[in-house]
């Protein structure tokens, strides 16, 4: 079997959309007030209304890109926090948390 969908939970839907769409170009499709589908990430996935901000340290969402600077100005312009960085062997990335405090990464090879 393979990932076939990604939910995320939201406290915010309108400043998620503004974040993702604003740093990643993800398009959305409302599905009601308590949910929101998003395309163009890669995977198709969607935002699930919540009262509270997840825990961090669940299993984190990895995005690719070729331009790591590029996309971590993206992030920070559109309201992102950058939570660390790090670099390994083949590759660098960063750690930032989304309007609803989700913990998700962005990776490039080196």
């Amino acid at each position: 079997m393979k990932i076939d969908y990604i939910e995320l939970p939201s406290t915010d839907m309108q400043g998620m959309k503004a974040f993702y769409g604003a740093a990643f170009g993800w398009t959305f499709e409302d599905w009601g007030p308590e949910y929101v589908a998003f395309s163009n990430a890669g995977i198709e996935g969607g935002f699930r209304l919540e009262k509270d901000a997840p825990p961090r340290g669940g299993a984190i969402v990895i995005l690719n890109t070729d331009d790591l600077e590029q996309a971590e100005r993206a992030v920070v312009e559109a309201g992102g926090e950058i939570l660390s960085r790090l670099e390994f062997p083949g590759g660098r990335r960063f750690h930032f948390a989304d309007p609803t405090g989700n913990e998700l990464a962005v990776w490039t090879k080196t």
